[in-house]
């Protein structure tokens, strides 16, 4: 089962499962507990498309919902009558995407369909046809609206600005709107739990490179919060000796592209600190800024680490996407590279001090920038990668191919073929110089499989021409999020962290 919702009746129960090759939820299914056999109530049958159920946070329907990385539609049922038929909202128009929600007498629709960072739409539960639709919240050029949380008494939207997250809310009563204040600046905010309808607490996590993971309880009308919890953080740590900040690279087109970064009070700005450069580009997925206290065995050591926020991503909405998938693809590799170049130019670090990382399509960032700059970082660590593109996506067998075809291009097209040949960092190896150049990979990874990494690897040993280190590893008993133990995971972060050292020369004499 994929995703599971009861209904009001306590005794019937829709679920949803995967295709067992393509690893694709394309069923849905009601089961009753006096009877033996579930039956489907839905089928998906392009292989764009993933299914889901979820429950109104009212409880009051049940919504399915047909998706794909572009495209997206949404039927419902009343909880309370679960022998009853699905309703469609709206049928799947190509490049629309729709989520719903529900309270009073009306949903609540996020909608693209007038513009990529989507709008707010409320429609009658009686007709919720878009003939129907009533703006609620319009399209915003600068603002991606990423979520939307009804209560009985307020609306919470969860935005999303120039690379950072906030926290909107609107009293119905009186129409008044506020953001959540928040202290840093750099950070991640978002929604959680709040399963709660009728109440006027927002429950909500946030957490920055300096800050732990925390929850607050928000009181919506007095516009105060309360911390419940916050991630103790062993070892006498101080909040107070590190400072974070975001600055800005200026892409070859002119884009503004943000660079997130933590440091040590007092590091200096002169071009001898190394640096740790992370990024990912792809899919809308954003590069969140995290509490992770493994990174300050290296902020400690006077290393800066910096997150890209590159397009490709949902850093900046999604203009910033589109920006930097399909044809215009190669925008996420320029942008890196700026970055790179400006921490440079402004003093962060030095060519020779500066690794950079990334996994999973991260991966293929990290493997297609050393192909087009290996002189501009001394190390580079490529997790999981997607490094062969073309052969990946020829083959429709593998999972999430079909589906990725509206993030890569499909290389049956000639034109799609032939830009994704221009960069697939397999197949534009050359003989040349590279970083220092660590490759992990994993045997039981369903979504890169463990052939791209080694094929990478075997090709590179024979092209590059300089006598840098160039170390493979793959986990024998690991999928795509590497080992699952807590103690396997530790050790796996120390290998990173050891070769991340020793190439920033930070590693102790022997």
């Amino acid at each position: 089962m994929t995703s599971v919702v009861w209904a009001a009746d306590n005794r019937t129960l829709f679920f949803t499962t995967e295709d067992p090759t393509t690893k694709r939820s394309n069923l849905a299914f009601r089961h009753t507990l006096d009877s033996g056999t579930p039956q489907q109530v839905f089928a998906e049958p392009d292989e764009r498309f993933s299914v889901s159920l979820d429950r109104s946070r009212s409880d009051v329907y049940i919504f399915l919902e047909a998706g794909s990385l572009t495209t997206s539609e949404v039927r419902y049922l009343r909880a309370d009558q679960p022998a009853g038929d699905f309703r469609l909202v709206a049928a799947r128009r190509q490049d629309v995407e729709y989520d719903v929600d529900h309270r009073g007498d009306e949903f609540l629709i996020r909608v693209n369909d007038t513009g990529r960072n989507f709008r707010l739409v409320s429609a009658p539960v009686a007709d919720p046809s878009p003939a129907a639709w009533k703006e609620v919240v319009p399209h915003r050029a600068d603002v991606m609206l990423e979520q939307v949380l009804p209560f009985r008494d307020h609306l919470v939207l969860s935005e999303r600005e120039q690379a950072l997250n906030h926290l909107t809310i609107r009293d119905y009563a009186s129409g008044a709107s506020h953001r959540v204040a928040l202290p840093e600046p750099v950070y991640s905010v978002f929604p959680a739990g709040n399963s709660e309808f009728d109440t006027r607490v927002l429950r909500y996590s946030y957490q920055s490179f300096i800050t732990p993971a925390s929850v607050f309880d928000y009181d919506m009308a007095s516009r105060t919060p309360r911390l419940l919890k916050q991630t103790e953080v062993l070892g006498g740590y101080d909040p107070a000796r590190y400072a974070s900040e975001r600055t800005y690279a200026v892409a070859a087109d002119g884009a503004r592209v943000p660079v997130s970064l933590l440091f040590k009070k007092g590091t200096p700005r002169d071009g001898s600190a190394p640096l740790l450069l992370d990024g990912y580009g792809a899919y809308g997925f954003s590069a969140y800024v995290t509490f992770n206290s493994n990174v300050f065995s290296l902020v400690d050591r006077g290393a800066v680490v910096a997150t890209a926020h590159v397009r490709g991503g949902g850093d900046m909405g999604k203009p910033w996407h589109d920006g930097g998938r399909m044809l215009n693809k190669k925008n996420t590799f320029t942008d890196f590279i700026a970055v790179a170049e400006h921490l440079v130019a402004q003093g962060y670090t030095a060519k020779d001090r500066l690794v950079i990382q990334g996994g999973s399509a991260g991966g293929l960032l990290i493997g297609a920038v050393v192909n087009m700059r290996p002189d501009l970082f001394t190390a580079a660590i490529l997790q999981v990668p997607f490094v062969d593109v073309i052969n990946t996506m020829m083959d429709e067998s593998l999972p999430l191919t079909v589906a990725e075809f509206e993030e890569w291009g499909n290389p049956k097209n000639k034109a799609e073929y032939d830009y994704m040949k221009s960069y697939s960092p397999y197949d534009n190896l050359a003989a040349k110089a590279y970083p220092a150049i660590l490759v992990k990979t994993s045997l039981n990874d369903s979504q890169v499989m463990y052939w791209e990494p080694a094929k990478y690897v075997a090709r590179l040993r024979t092209l590059k021409t300089d006598q840098r280190p160039l170390v493979f590893k793959i986990n024998m008993a690991a999928g795509h999020g590497g080992s699952s133990g807590r103690y396997d995971r530790l050790r796996e972060i120390a290998f990173d962290y050891a070769f991340m050292l020793w190439q920033m020369g930070l590693a102790p004499a022997t």
